[in-house]
């Protein structure tokens, strides 16, 4: 009778271990869906607030923005508070962000309403996974991530489509009103099977280097957003971008004596992470201009709809997901330096080519380069993710982790406003207001040619970086064991 007994309290917790991981996964869902759906709806949404698609690169910039802020302190707050109460707070954040985005009537109230979203969302996702990695047994561990990699494939896969075809027979804001009964039954599940996992001593918050990054990063970002808006002129514009970079060089002189900085950038003296992250940022900096300009040029430039643009770009996500199950192959049999080099000479391709895309090009041409596209970057995705980890020891992986997801959100908000930057500049040369399909290919075709910049730091890659971390790792005077951490940063 014990043993029975001990056997279903066993099976009890991995039960509940599970549908811990499902309630965060459904909600990282809800955010990914999010995402995509708004970049499918630009267009739409620019017309009825009464300004331009370009524009709207502020509601998309700022709600990555303020994730790349608050993402960093979201380890240190759920260790303070209790992960599960930090969840719960978050998504009721999140769904106040999407109701006001909703309710918005100009561009400004949109972009504050993002921001709202985006604080919630930075809490959300990075402890949610975190909930999973201190809950969930060791055993079930990769049947939990397994779950947590799901939303980056279908957010992306049923977000355009979902977008289009609200937009093209509804309204817009039905958008983010569809958040709130998702949102409602997060609370409630999670504050029926979330534990409330938290750490004794959380050490001291720094405070000012919160302060810091954060002034650096809105700097940077919001002051690349901005140009050639017509928002603010040129002067201010760049005295922004100018200031944000000197907070960030103060926030390199405050890390290098505090003792607990809120982000360690000790961690670029790894040679595996510091390409993984510097390479990695060009290169996500180009794939994250995709989500924003391919609707424009579809919608605005090939006058097609909604949903019938979200149609055609969808199925990169069945390409990524495909890609997945071949991944793991790919990176034993070639290792992780033949990869990434080899892929990303290929994604440099895929992209690019999307500069010769006109109005006639027949829609199965269009399918199959964004299909192909979609199946390499994931695996380039998936080599960086990996990368990023390979040399870290765990006692440091959630600092690790912290960089990482900042400089995901960077390199994304960073890519629409160099994409959107690009086809303004296009336009000026043109000495043309609108958006017609001939400005979008210099700017793919720009990207293409930018991404091979990653190339060249990948090259010093040491021919054995990351080995072990797709299989049974080879001896090389140490063992090494594949982090747990590593899935907490996909964006594949």
């Amino acid at each position: 009778m014990p043993a029975k007994q001990d056997k279903g309290a066993e099976d009890s917790r991995l039960n509940r271990s599970l549908i811990t991981a499902l309630i965060v996964a459904s909600s990282l869902i809800m955010e990914n869906v999010d995402g995509t759906v708004i970049a499918t709806s630009l267009p739409l949404i620019a017309a009825d607030l009464g300004t331009s698609p370009l524009s709207l690169k502020l509601a998309m910039t700022s709600y990555m923005l303020a994730l790349a802020i608050f993402i960093p302190a979201s380890g240190w707050v759920a260790d303070r508070f209790g992960a599960r109460n930090v969840f719960r707070v978050a998504l009721v954040i999140f769904v106040l962000g999407s109701i006001l985005s909703g309710l918005s009537q100009s561009l400004e109230q949109l972009v504050a309403a993002r921001v709202v979203q985006g604080v919630g969302g930075s809490m959300m996702t990075p402890v949610g996974r975190l909930i999973v990695l201190r809950s969930v047994p060791r055993s079930q561990m990769i049947e939990a991530f397994t779950w947590l990699t799901f939303p980056a494939m279908i957010g992306p896969m049923i977000g355009p489509p979902l977008g289009g075809f609200i937009t093209t027979y509804s309204s817009w804001r039905l958008i983010f009103f569809i958040n709130v009964p998702i949102a409602i039954l997060g609370v409630i599940l999670a504050t029926r099977f979330i534990p409330d996992v938290r750490e004794e001593d959380p050490g001291v918050f720094d405070f000012k280097g919160f302060v810091l990054t954060g002034l650096g990063f809105t700097g940077v970002v919001f002051g690349f957003s901005l140009a050639g808006g017509h928002f603010i002129a040129a002067g201010p514009n760049i005295a922004l971008i100018l200031a944000g970079l000197f907070f960030i060089w103060l926030y390199v002189r405050h890390a290098r004596q505090h003792p607990n900085p809120l982000l360690d950038l000790t961690l670029f003296r790894l040679n595996t992470f510091r390409r993984a992250i510097i390479g990695g940022t060009v290169f996500r900096l180009c794939m994250g201009a995709v989500p924003f300009l391919l609707p424009l040029m579809l919608q605005l430039g090939f006058g097609l709809s909604p949903f019938h643009s979200g149609m055609l770009t969808f199925v990169s996500s069945f390409g990524a997901l495909f890609m997945k199950a071949a991944s793991g192959w790919v990176l034993r049999t070639f290792g992780f330096r033949t990869t990434v080099l080899v892929n990303g000479l290929i994604c440099a391709g895929t992209f690019a080519v999307n500069a010769l895309f006109t109005p006639a090009t027949p829609h199965a041409i269009l399918l199959a380069i964004f299909a192909v596209g979609g199946f390499f970057r994931s695996l380039q995705f998936t080599a960086l993710n990996g990368l990023v980890f390979a040399d870290v020891e765990m006692s440091r992986m959630s600092k690790a982790t912290g960089i990482n997801a900042t400089s995901l959100q960077i390199a994304g908000s960073g890519g629409i406003a160099l994409g959107a930057t690009i086809v303004e500049l296009t336009q000026l040369s043109r000495d043309e207001t609108g958006l017609s399909a001939d400005v979008f290919g210099p700017t793919f075709l720009f990207l293409g040619i930018f991404m091979l910049a990653s190339l060249l730091i990948f090259w010093r890659l040491p021919p054995d970086a990351g080995e072990g971390l797709a299989g049974p790792a080879r001896q090389r005077g140490v063992a090494k064991a594949p982090p747990q951490a590593a899935p907490e940063a996909s964006a594949a």
